[in-house]
């Protein structure tokens, strides 16, 4: 069975046209969601499909993509979750995600929160301009640069979490939600190893 990686563009916070087309290239699928396809043509990134209630799409946009709109009227979830769970179905299993934080901070942690629902379904990466960030629900190897600040913060209680490539290291550790301990580390290497032997990480990382 074929797979594929998707991006998803959503209509948060303004990224600049070069991310856009650079994490275009990168996917086989577009995705945008509501809004976000009029950032996405308003950057020279053309959708496959526009995904969502379509009800903060402009008129323009909506003419122009008509034959590309995949409209879900429910009001039960989010636009995001109907793009996730569009995703599913059509074999995606590596999603990028950009446009979904910042300006207002209830949708920016609702769509956090909503990541870590799909995060056993689906590999994830929530980008933006010089940062990353990974909800995790096993051990990952992530590539970096050096001297990059990057933090742990548990969505989920987590144990036996081991951290290396980094200037504070961690060994078969215990950290709960809330705590400061795995905030504001710096890589030393090139890869930053993420063991843990059960519950949810996001790895925020920048580059």
């Amino acid at each position: 069975m074929q797979t594929y990686r998707a991006l998803l563009i959503g209509n948060g916070e303004e990224v600049c046209a070069r991310l856009l087309k650079t994490l275009a290239r990168e996917a086989d699928i577009i995705l945008a969601v509501d809004g976000g396809a009029d950032k996405a043509l308003r950057a020279g990134v053309q959708p496959h499909y526009v995904i969502g209630d379509l009800d903060s799409l402009s008129p323009r946009t909506k003419k122009a993509l008509a034959q590309k709109l995949v409209h879900v009227p429910t009001q039960e979830n989010t636009d995001l979750e109907k793009a996730l769970l569009w995703a599913l179905a059509h074999h995606v299993t590596h999603a990028t995600l950009v446009g979904f934080v910042g300006n207002r901070w209830d949708f920016s942690l609702g769509n956090l929160l909503t990541l870590s629902a799909y995060a056993r379904k689906l590999a994830l990466c929530v980008a933006g301009e010089r940062w990353r960030m990974y909800p995790f629900t096993k051990s990952a190897r992530i590539p970096c640069e050096k001297n990059k600040r990057f933090s742990l913060i548990p969505l989920k209680p987590c144990t036996g979490v081991t951290l290396s490539g980094c200037q504070y290291p961690l060994k078969n550790a215990r950290i709960l939600p809330g705590t400061t301990r795995t905030l504001s580390n710096q890589t030393t290497a090139k890869r930053v190893d993420v063991k843990f032997t059960r519950g949810m990480l996001l790895v925020y990382l920048e580059n």
